[in-house]
């Protein structure tokens, strides 16, 4: 039971240190899908007994920014374009500003957890664009799983909420949470008899 319960935690403490990794990768801003993405390769290694650590991890972000920072970079066009948008309805200009802001906010979610989801599925030598259509078919249909990594988001910001600096390791809990989403199995069909 001890061990059981060492090995859980020890889960926990890696998440929370790859959170602080990604944090410190995405400084640059147009790093953070490749920060999620090698912080999703690291926490697979890690849960699967394979070698991992900070080289490794470091090896991941240089894969992944190849070309992720492109996806960095309209990922920052979104968040500016739904700032906007946000800034529009709160000023009231807008016949139906209220459901016009909940759509952009659900909108803004969506695409947040269709890109980790992506970021979960990433592997060294994968391209984005292959990635973020699946990714967001699957955030579509899979309502429940999507769920889940929105409640990591909750994570966050109760995190940064209480403090702010406990924000950045909880980075690792939303992509532990993306990753388990990204591992789910549907459950086989009941046999009829």
């Amino acid at each position: 039971m001890r061990t059981r319960f060492l090995a859980r935690f020890g889960v926990f403490a890696e998440c929370l240190l790859v959170g602080v990794w990604i944090a410190v990768a995405a400084l640059p801003l147009v790093t953070l899908p490749a920060a999620l993405a090698a912080g999703s390769a690291h926490l697979r290694r890690w849960t699967g007994d394979e070698e991992a650590g900070l080289r490794f991890f470091a090896a991941d972000l240089r894969a992944a920014a190849r070309r992720g920072w492109l996806v960095g970079l309209a990922v920052w066009a979104a968040l500016a374009l739904l700032w906007a948008d946000l800034a529009v309805v709160r000023a009231g200009a807008l016949p139906g500003a209220r459901l016009v802001g909940a759509v952009g906010v659900l909108v803004a979610l969506g695409l947040a957890v269709a890109l980790l989801r992506a970021c979960a599925s990433w592997y060294p030598g994968a391209r984005w664009r292959e990635l973020l259509a699946p990714a967001a078919r699957r955030t579509l249909r899979d309502p429940a799983g999507s769920l889940l990594v929105v409640c990591g988001f909750a994570v966050i910001a109760a995190s940064a909420r209480f403090s702010a600096p406990l924000a950045l390791p909880a980075l690792g809990i939303v992509v532990a949470a993306a990753l388990a989403v990204e591992r789910r199995t549907p459950a086989p069909a009941p046999a009829t008899v």
